[in-house]
């Protein structure tokens, strides 16, 4: 992959700055990060030292103080809430730690929602959704509601809605800090895999450092920067 390339997703120059009172905390100063479509990107930093800011700037969930976000090489800090929501829904998939699915619904359906949300037809959504599921090794699993998955299953059904729409950005903050190591392993696995069989650009925060160490690049955010770490 040559990064000569236009990248899918280049923050640029950011600042974030949170205020308490009189007191004012410099969260990002000047933050630079570009992800390529294919590559894996790990975010390793403490709790409190911005993370979950950088992915929120990043997927327009947040508005930066300064700087800029482009996505597929398009300025979005000028953007209106409607065209912002536009491009969360098409172009950024999201995964939490909590996997925030609706109880109510199969794994099938809330893997559906999204997709019929964005106007697809209810018989090609139930196709995708299928598909996904069953890639991410939840054939048997596609009628049952979350309460009766486990925690592993539940997060790859999240994960499945997140891709639903063929993004081409997907952001992860801590998907897999809920889970045993062992069920974190298959998890990941299961994310890399449609990582790389989709071409997505990936930022994955995670304090597990063998998850870390298997993706394309590591960085961490130092001072309110973003470092490359070997």
């Amino acid at each position: 992959m040559a990064e000569r390339e236009t990248p899918a997703i280049f923050v640029h120059a950011v600042e974030r700055i949170y205020r308490q009172g009189d007191t004012a905390l410099d969260i990002l100063k000047g933050a630079d990060l570009a992800v390529w479509a294919g590559q894996s990107v790990a975010l390793i930093a403490p709790s409190g030292a911005g993370k979950s800011t950088l992915l929120h700037i990043a997927g327009l969930l947040e508005h930066q103080d300064a700087g800029e976000v482009y996505i597929n090489d398009k300025a979005t800090s000028d953007l209106s809430d409607a065209e912002r929501t536009g491009i969360r829904r098409n172009d950024i998939g999201f995964i939490y730690q909590a996997h925030h699915l609706l109880p109510e619904f199969s794994a099938l359906e809330n893997v559906m929602m999204p997709q019929m949300i964005r106007g697809l037809k209810k018989r090609d959504a139930r196709q995708r959704a299928s598909e996904l599921l069953s890639y991410l090794g939840l054939k048997d699993r596609l009628t049952h509601r979350p309460a009766e998955l486990s925690g592993g299953e539940q997060q790859r059904v999240a994960i499945a809605r997140a891709v639903a729409n063929a993004p081409r950005i997907l952001l992860a903050d801590e998907p897999t800090g809920n889970l045993d190591p062992r069920t974190s392993e298959h998890v990941f696995s299961a994310l890399t895999q449609l990582v790389r069989a989709s071409g997505l650009a990936a930022v994955i925060a995670t304090h597990n450092m063998d998850i870390a160490a298997r993706m394309d690049r590591r960085v961490t955010l130092r001072d309110g920067r973003v470092v490359e770490l070997n």
